[in-house]
């Protein structure tokens, strides 16, 4: 096959001519609008969440970061678990205390429990899955830590243990959940919960970002640095 030939193959539509190019345009044409539609629904579904879960969380925002700036400020810190997509946001939250996006506010302690492969996979091989954040917490967590998980379901197994581990031990638990908020909701486990509700896991863990980010906020307010306003 010549190189024509195999671009032809890969890129038909670059040979069309007439006809054939009106038709690419037209479906071209269609396929952005698609994704102007869709891009203004997913503007819209996250600012309604976003809306919902200040009407509903209002007071548990400002008593959560009560309660984490009052860690902080004791000289305690955050362990921040999650799995799959919630796991890349629990390293976001320990980032976000560790290296903060502003020069003027101090960094906080914080660990992201999914960050040391070698032990996460230990643990999940020699005594299971589930028990991956409950042997960290068990090694890592003292009393007047924070424990915050984030699950999508609200009912991950290992975020459970790890929550009922770090009650025994005097950690103080916050949890980010979606759909109805799951068995951390109400199992007795969860100091603070914040339920983002929707059944579409992009848009909960854009809710979980914003609460996220809401909390870390008001923490550094409290701990005397600057607020930021939003860019």
């Amino acid at each position: 096959m010549s190189e024509r030939d195999f671009n032809r193959e890969l890129y038909p539509f670059l040979y069309e001519s007439g006809e054939g190019k009106r038709g690419s345009r037209a479906r071209l044409e269609a396929a952005v609008a698609d994704v102007e539609r869709s891009t203004i629904q997913k503007s819209d579904d996250v600012m309604a969440l976003r809306g919902a879960l200040l009407e509903e969380s209002r007071e548990t925002l400002i008593d959560a970061a009560i309660a984490l700036a009052a860690s902080f400020a004791a000289g305690h810190k955050l362990l921040a678990m999650g799995n799959g997509g919630s796991a890349t946001d629990a390293q976001d939250v320990a980032a976000d205390c560790v290296d903060p996006p502003f020069a003027d506010w101090r960094s906080l302690p914080a660990i992201a429990l999914v960050n040391d492969i070698g032990v996460v996979t230990a643990v999940a091989n020699d005594v299971g899955f589930e028990n991956v954040f409950t042997r960290q917490i068990i090694a890592l967590g003292d009393t007047g830590d924070v424990a915050l998980g984030i699950t999508t379901s609200g009912s991950s197994p290992n975020v459970r243990s790890a929550f009922a581990a770090a009650k025994r031990r005097g950690l103080t638990t916050i949890a980010l959940t979606g759909y109805g908020g799951g068995v951390l909701a109400g199992d007795g486990n969860t100091d603070f919960c914040f339920v983002a509700r929707s059944e579409h896991v992009p848009r909960i863990q854009e809710g979980h970002a914003t609460v996220w980010h809401t909390l870390l906020e008001l923490a550094h307010a409290l701990l005397g640095d600057p607020i930021r306003e939003a860019a």
